[in-house]
């Protein structure tokens, strides 16, 4: 059982705004997402995923174009597993920046999914299991 003055549901970048001020504020604050480290979907799935690999298929590209310059590169091979290796290294970079954020405030995190059991109580399911 842990208590809070304040519970965020949700990590992205509203939810980790709000509880690392409550906190910077003064109050126990909980935060409750299912990744690893707040986040949200920006980073772990879209804009900063997309942004890594549109990055590696601009570099395709330019090489594809250097021809006219006068250089010339083979046809790219591409590891997929290398590839989604350094997507994800990315991603990892930037959520542990924010995770290590929120230990410096206090924040309590809870990797899960919250239920609202009335207006006093959630419920967690951890991710673990817990």
């Amino acid at each position: 059982m842990t208590t809070a003055q304040l519970v965020v549901v949700g990590a992205g970048p509203g939810g980790y705004a709000a509880a690392f001020y409550a906190a910077d504020l003064g109050l126990s604050v909980a935060l409750i997402d299912t990744e690893p480290n707040p986040g949200g979907v920006c980073v772990y799935r879209g804009c900063i995923p997309s942004k890594a690999l549109l990055h590696i298929a601009k570099l395709v590209d330019e090489s594809r174009h250097a021809k006219a310059w006068g250089i010339e590169f083979a046809e790219p091979r591409i590891d997929l597993d290398k590839l989604r290796d350094f997507k994800n290294s990315v991603v990892k970079r930037l959520t542990s920046g924010t995770g290590q954020l929120g230990k410096a405030r206090k924040v309590h995190y809870i990797q899960g999914f919250a239920e609202i059991v009335d207006a006093r109580t959630l419920k967690v399911k951890r991710v673990d299991g817990g």
